[in-house]
């Protein structure tokens, strides 16, 4: 399996806890929180991991020049921002799979990473969602499934709502996103997009989940770490 990683966030809302560092690399019970996203992909049996970074991308590189693993590791670098649309685009361009994961690098979600590519392609899917029940989503909206587990829609935040969120870990064709242009949002402008049209599955995970977006969620993901509460599925 093969795997691209969104790190290339300056992280602004965490500026005031994590200072001038990638998102991906804020520490995290002693260890960037990018460990944690490579050591559980090496564990799920992926073999390529494509690191889509930009802002103060040579700490990156100078961390994983001491960081071992069995898995190949490339770089793609943004020169300039080009949103999470335009990372995975120019990242897919170094991918050999036909369907590729994308994490995002302040993510973590560890799903059944084999189980979500069987129900990719018995889907028949242009990209799948992993999608976690959340008690309160207003952070993050909803999504909507028909029947037969296409998403049928997204939804706006509302304050108190609960149901599937999107757990920001997708699986995409290779070739999906050729057309689109060198900057884009992969959500607004691909996934929104074509919503509705069944190009577009999910897949659902009652597995550990925590975005460290916000200085809140951040000092929660330090003390889940710290306990090895991340690794309880």
């Amino acid at each position: 399996m093969e795997a691209i990683i969104l790190a290339g966030g300056m992280g602004t809302r965490l500026q005031a806890v994590v200072r001038e560092l990638p998102k991906a690399m804020a520490p995290v019970a002693g260890r960037p929180f990018l460990y944690y996203l490579l050591e559980t992909l090496e564990a799920a049996g992926f073999d390529h991991v494509i690191l889509a970074v930009g802002y103060r991308h040579e700490v990156i590189e100078e961390w994983l020049s001491a960081f071992s693993t069995r898995m190949r590791i490339s770089l793609v670098v943004e020169e300039e921002p080009l949103g999470t649309g335009g990372a995975a685009r120019l990242s897919l361009c170094q991918a050999e799979q036909p369907d590729v994961f994308i994490l995002n690098g302040d993510t973590f979600f560890p799903v059944d990473y084999a189980a979500m590519l069987v129900s990719h392609r018995e889907m028949g899917a242009e990209a799948t969602l992993a999608l976690k029940e959340m008690r309160s989503a207003t952070r993050y909206g909803l999504v909507e499934l028909h029947n037969d587990a296409h998403i049928a829609r997204f939804r706006e935040k509302q304050t108190g709502e609960s149901g599937l969120i999107n757990g920001g870990v997708y699986l995409i064709r290779r070739e999906a996103l050729r057309h689109y242009p060198d900057r884009f949002s992969l959500e607004k402008d691909y996934f929104e997009a074509v919503v509705g049209s069944k190009k577009l599955a999910g897949f659902l995970s009652g597995r550990y989940f925590l975005d460290i977006g916000i200085p809140e969620d951040y000092e929660q993901a330090r003390k889940d770490f710290a306990d090895g509460k991340y690794k309880t599925f």
